[in-house]
């Protein structure tokens, strides 16, 4: 999969941790200061101030680009800070031709859904989720999962392209004018040029409509992509009929989830706008960019592909932004792991081959498959198997020692969810859920124990008060 389209690392970028280091505080300073902002501002280059002839020039430029790229993309007309029309005919490029979902197929994945279904109704208290299963091809994932793309992308690029802006003197502002809008323009469409190119790779390789961890698909209904799900099947030893119940359970554990858990989905569209709140970007790289740039060969896609990577439109990774997505690694871990775990529960019994499948499922991910590679491509975040494997063994151990109804009920509030540290030591988290008895403590009513939660907060609260209330006055 190609550069990450917003300009971000990879997790595992080993320049990552610089971001927030001496480069973001130099970063900072320098804004502070009302200087450096596209070399626009009081200090200029030679201490001479604003220079609109530097303004107009890289403004020309940039018109020039938007001009060539328009002329060769066809990218029509853009609506919002993503040009998703291109984005979709890129997509739709890379697929190329694509065959029609048998009725075979189509009856064999109604058969393993509604299997499955029957199968996870002893494995958790959470009903079917899910009022049909369909089959899609790669053209029917990109069609209805768009919309979901876009609210994920939408605050990304949204606060990407503000910048551009944000970074102009108010004299620059006002003599830009209409050019503003170009610079949008232009942003929409190198986002929507990338995004188009990852969905394409991502829709001949995903094998359902959560494979990615997100609820990408309408609600209620699930779905699995026979193509992919057949290239995924050779070398299994496991015969092909059991490889699709165990994806079409899959698939029912997440939509039961997503479906009976009414503030999860919006969580974690939550968190990808605060990800996208943090986000500050080094001005002078852009304004180098803008530069050298040779509005001549600037026609060409590829060669805009290169000036991207450069990383001249990097965004600058900052603490709070850190925060912002190790809290989304939890939560997809958590749900990650309770879809293996009820799916193991439920199966486990009936296809011997289920740990097996489970093992191969991880190790793609391990080696960097389309939903890593994506999630890393929108929001610079990798789910590690390692948080997966310890959000299994937390849900395998609340299972065993007390009952899936205490288990589920976890999900009943979000302040009820362990959190990143719980799953570095998740016996600690099952040992204060059980309150140290073994039965459960207080957590079959869920909103006792998050009552609880609170007057113990508002308690320790109160006492650091008086606390600070001694030191001031000795």
């Amino acid at each position: 999969m190609s550069n990450p389209p917003f300009g971000f690392s990879n997790s595992d970028d080993p320049d990552r941790e610089n971001d927030t280091g001496d480069r973001g505080g130099a970063d900072r300073d320098k804004n502070a200061g009302g200087s450096g902002d596209f070399g626009f501002g009081a200090g200029g280059p030679a201490g001479g101030g604003f220079d609109p002839a530097a303004l107009g020039q890289m403004l020309t430029q940039f018109g020039q680009m938007l001009s060539g790229m328009g002329a060769s993309m066809g990218s029509g007309e853009q609506s919002g800070p993503v040009n998703y029309e291109l984005a979709k005919k890129l997509a739709r490029q890379q697929l190329g031709s694509v065959a029609p979902v048998t009725k075979g197929s189509s009856e064999a994945i109604a058969d393993a859904s509604r299997l499955a279904e029957l199968w996870l109704d002893a494995a958790t208290t959470l009903p079917a989720g899910a009022s049909k299963t369909v089959a899609w091809t790669p053209n029917d994932w990109l069609d209805n999962t768009l919309d979901t793309w876009k609210r994920l992308c939408d605050p990304v690029a949204e606060k990407v392209s503000g910048m551009w802006v944000q970074g102009l003197p108010e004299e620059a502002r006002q003599m830009a004018g209409p050019m503003l809008g170009m610079m949008s323009q232009m942003g929409g469409l190198a986002f929507g040029s990338q995004l188009g190119q990852a969905l394409g790779q991502l829709s001949k390789e995903v094998l359902t409509s959560t494979d990615i961890g997100l609820p990408l698909g309408p609600a209620g209904t699930g779905a699995l992509l026979p193509a992919a799900v057949g290239k995924f099947s050779k070398g299994l030893e496991q015969p092909d009929r059991e490889i699709l119940v165990f994806l079409a359970a899959r698939e029912a554990a997440y939509q039961r989830l997503y479906t009976h858990v009414p503030w999860l989905r919006q969580r974690l569209l939550a968190t990808v706008e605060e990800f996208a709140r943090g986000i500050t970007m080094d001005f002078s790289a852009i304004e180098d960019m803008a530069k050298g740039l040779d509005p001549s060969v600037l026609g060409d896609p590829a060669q805009l592909e290169k000036i991207l990577q450069q990383g001249a439109f990097e965004p600058q990774t900052t603490p709070e932004q850190k925060q912002a997505l190790e809290r989304l690694e939890a939560l997809l871990a958590l749900i990650e792991g309770w879809v293996e775990v009820v799916v193991a529960s439920a199966l486990n019994d009936r296809l011997p081959g289920v740990a097996a499948l489970s093992e191969t499922l991880r190790r793609r991910r391990a080696t960097g498959g389309p939903a890593e590679q994506t999630f890393g491509t929108l929001v610079g975040l990798e789910l590690r198997p390692r948080k997966v494997r310890e959000a299994a063994q937390l849900w395998n151990r609340l299972t065993s020692e007390s009952t899936i109804d205490t288990r589920d009920n976890v999900w009943a509030h979000p302040d009820l969810l362990p959190d990143s540290s719980d799953l570095d030591n998740p016996d600690a988290f099952v040992d204060r859920v059980l309150g140290g008895t073994g039965d459960g403590g207080n957590f079959d009513d869920p909103m006792a124990q998050l009552e609880a939660t609170e007057a113990r907060e508002r308690a320790e609260e109160a006492e650091r008060g008086e606390d600070r209330d001694d030191e001031s006055n000795p």
